[in-house]
């Protein structure tokens, strides 16, 4: 069963290319460039993972995590931070504010899809790229 998958992105072309591959690997994908607008998404469609950039206008991805995890009707949603901040520590801070997740970019499409898969349950997965044959 595909996963309906929200990714908030400002950089289009890293939008571009995590919608293609979780497009391409059968999962139900909708984005958001900011913060703000992320976050009513979420709110309003009920994502089952949320993959969110940290650096984002209008609310920045502690804060889109913050407002989501406040919220009775948001707060089991998986959010997955995928940042370009990969000095020392970076990713036990993102884990110690709440993120259940968190992968580096630049991503590597062979392997973002099966790493994104990890936090959804394993009925949704699709193992892509492994299915194809």
């Amino acid at each position: 069963m595909p996963a309906r998958i929200l990714i908030v992105e400002d950089n289009a072309a890293n939008l571009k290319l995590v919608e293609y591959l979780l497009k391409a690997a059968g999962h139900r994908v909708s984005s958001a460039t900011d913060g703000g607008e992320g976050v009513r998404m979420a709110r309003k469609e009920r994502p089952d993972l949320i993959l969110c950039d940290l650096q984002i206008p209008v609310l920045d991805g502690y804060e889109v995590l913050q407002q989501l995890r406040s919220d009775a009707a948001t707060r089991a949603i998986p959010i997955v931070a995928v940042t370009a901040f990969s000095a020392p520590g970076d990713q036990t801070k993102v884990i110690d504010a709440g993120f259940d997740g968190y992968l580096s970019k630049p991503i590597d499409p062979e392997k973002f899809v099966a790493q994104a898969e990890h936090y959804l349950p394993p009925g949704m997965r699709t193992g892509f790229p492994l299915n194809r044959r």
